[in-house]
Parts: structure tokens; C-alpha cells; sequence
């Protein structure tokens, strides 16, 4: 893992010098993913390198632990709290599809969890811009192929360094770059709504995943999960789709 450190840390120079911007930033949730990603952007860029921490109504476990991760690597880091944002624009509109009679309740949860994911999104673009900086990415291998991004949410960035190492993977990363225990031990959760994580979610687990993509037998029923997930996920991995050229 120390090689694969060495690898990442060098490909994210290169993407800086051919991109012709000053640095890197990450959003730091406090998971082990975006650890990970805290620690590589730091040695990548050690003067150009910023952790953004964005509560949404978040809890407050999540913040103390992405504390722990920028302080961990030394990494600059700006808390910027998008609870009255979020706040103002659901209801909003929420309130003018009540008048019309659309409101579908029972999509509430997901359009408000996507929401936050796409807030997110545009806060570190935002401060991207002001900085010269590149927004990095942290879905790992077992995200990407089963579509557990928002689409333009916590997909949209510009580098994806994770995105061929499995969870397992991650977490070996994690303690070669020296994230904390309880960072690394964390359940994986997306910090969306109370109590929410990521296999709860899911249906499967990331160990199920992790085995599914390096061709090992796993029960049928989580094949069938992760195979639905891929399929229905698809259009995630791709851009805009357009019409062929008339």
C-alpha cells in the first residue's frame, strides 16, 4: 500500500500541472474515504490543499470526526454549514408542489438527501473557483460500479483517485496514511438522515461487493442486488446524453 500511496500522490501532481490550477480540495465528511482523500490531496499539495466540512442538519458526531481527520493530516480546512440553505430551498419548494397538488411524500427522504449531496457539490465548486483548485473526489471502486453516488452530487468532481480500490481496500490505504482507528472502524453512512448507513441502504454489504468485483462467489441474492444496482445505476457513470449528430 505504501507503493499505491506514492502512485496516487503522483498521479494528483500530475492532474494539478496539467490542469494548470494551484491545488485540491476535498469535502470531509468524516468517513474513511474521504480521510483518505484528506490525506492524499495534503501530501499532494502540502501548501495548496483544503478540507471543506458542510453540516446539513448533520450530526454532530459527523463534524467531530471530520475534525479529527484534517487536524489528523494537518490539512487547512474551512466548516461552512448548509443547514439554512438546505432549509430554505426544500421548503420552498416543497410548498409551491403542496399548491399544485404534486407533492409526492413518499419521494421526500431520497429528494432530500440528493438535495444536500448537490449543495454540497456547489459549495466546494464554489470556493474551487475562488481558490484555483481542483475538487477531488472519494468514491471508491464498490460506489462507483453500483451507482452509490448522487449523480452531479457527491459524483460531480474532477478527480476520482479511489475509484478502482474496494472498500477493503480503502481501508488498508487508510492505515498505511495513518487515519485514526475509529475513522477507519466507523460504520460507512452518508450522513443523510439519522441513523442511515450506507449496507442498510444498500442491501448488501461492502464486503459482498468488494468480493462480487474481484470475481469471487458470493450468495446469490446480494449478486442480484449488486448486478440490479449496476444496471439501474448506468446512466450515473455516463455524461449528458445526446443525440447522434444529424
Amino acid at each position: 500500500m505504501k507503493e499505491k500511496v506514492e502512485q496516487l500522490v503522483h498521479w494528483l501532481k500530475e492532474q494539478v500541472e496539467k490542469a494548470n490550477v494551484n491545488g485540491l480540495l476535498v469535502g470531509v465528511s468524516g468517513g474513511i474515504d474521504s480521510a483518505v482523500v484528506a490525506h492524499l490531496i495534503k501530501k499532494a499539495c502540502p501548501e495548496h490543499s483544503l478540507g471543506v466540512i458542510m453540516p446539513c442538519e448533520s450530526d454532530t458526531k459527523d463534524v467531530e470526526d471530520a475534525l479529527k481527520v484534517v487536524k489528523n493530516c494537518n490539512l487547512d480546512y474551512t466548516i461552512i454549514d448548509l443547514t439554512e440553505t438546505r432549509n430554505v430551498l426544500f421548503s420552498t419548494i416543497e410548498k409551491q408542489l403542496i399548491e399544485k397538488g404534486d407533492w409526492k411524500d413518499e419521494k421526500r427522504r431520497l429528494g432530500d438527501a440528493n438535495m444536500r449531496a448537490r449543495l454540497r457539490m456547489t459549495t466546494l465548486y464554489t470556493l474551487a473557483n475562488n481558490y484555483g483548485y481542483l475538487v477531488v473526489g472519494t468514491d471508491n471502486a464498490a460506489e462507483w460500479y453500483t451507482g452509490y453516488f448522487t449523480k452531479f452530487g457527491d459524483g460531480g468532481v474532477d478527480l476520482v483517485p479511489l475509484v478502482h480500490f474496494t472498500k477493503g481496500e480503502v481501508r488498508q490505504l487508510a492505515k498505511e496514511l495513518g487515519v485514526p482507528k475509529e475513522i477507519i472502524e466507523r460504520a460507512p453512512s452518508a450522513g443523510l438522515w439519522e441513523g442511515q448507513t450506507d449496507e442498510d441502504e444498500m442491501g448488501t454489504t461492502y464486503e459482498m461487493i468488494d468480493k462480487y468485483l474481484k470475481g469471487e462467489e458470493i450468495p446469490e441474492k446480494d449478486q442480484k442486488i449488486i448486478e440490479r444496482m449496476h444496471k439501474l445505476s448506468e446512466h450515473k457513470r455516463n455524461l449528458a446524453i445526446a443525440p447522434p449528430k444529424f
